[in-house]
């Protein structure tokens, strides 16, 4: 029998608030009792309403059963004074690229996003899975511009980007909450993936992951 991280987390919560119990938070990576549910608008569109927007259902086979790289899992990391950076991880090699973003506006991050891809081998440009921010409602002019289908997690369903989520409670380790992420350009946040990647998680490697994803192209 498998049980997934949810259910864990549904198990402890109490029934009326929500709440993980104080005893048990301290076992908690992230220390936090209440999951917190985070709203915004783009031009109406209320989160988890994206136009448009396919679910992750609909992702090739490739991308769910992890065969072939270049499907990717991304989201936002949150710094303070209103700062951010999204992260982008391949579901097969685990190979990241930390993007810094000016705003969370799509019509800011989704440029962004694009220019990041051209950075990256062009196999990697298959598939991008992300959650329900409205960082992406613009969605559709990212696929124009790189050739990337994107796809969208269910609503509140973390676990469906499990590999994304484990590599930015990595990352927090060299960018800890409360950091001003504005302050570093985008040459100061490559270091970050060099690290962050050599760290397999819960897919063991005796190579980087880095080197894992050259090997795989070369």
């Amino acid at each position: 029998m498998e049980i997934s991280h949810e259910t864990i987390y549904r198990s402890v919560y109490t029934t009326r608030w929500k709440v993980i119990p104080r005893e048990l938070c301290k076992r908690l990576r992230t220390g936090r009792p209440i999951r917190k549910n985070k709203r915004h608008t783009v031009k109406g569109q209320w989160r988890s309403q994206i136009t448009d927007a396919r679910p992750i259902e609909e992702r090739p086979q490739a991308a769910q059963d992890r065969s072939e790289p270049g499907h990717l899992e991304g989201d936002l990391v949150i710094g303070s004074n209103n700062s951010q950076v999204a992260t982008l991880v391949d579901r097969k090699t685990r190979f990241l690229t930390v993007v810094k973003l000016a705003s969370r506006h799509t019509s800011v991050a989704v440029p962004a996003l694009a220019e990041a891809y051209t950075r990256m081998d062009s196999r990697l440009h298959g598939t991008l899975t992300w959650d329900r921010g409205m960082e992406l409602a613009a969605h559709k002019r990212l696929s124009t511009d790189t050739g990337v289908d994107v796809f969208f997690a269910a609503p509140r369903s973390p676990w469906q980007r499990g590999t994304n989520e484990n590599t930015n409670k990595l990352l927090r380790q060299y960018l800890p909450k409360g950091t001003n992420l504005s302050t570093f350009s985008q040459d100061d946040l490559v270091p970050s993936p060099a690290k962050v990647d050599t760290r397999s998680g819960d897919h063991a490697a005796s190579v980087s992951l880095s080197d894992s994803c050259w090997c795989w192209f070369s």
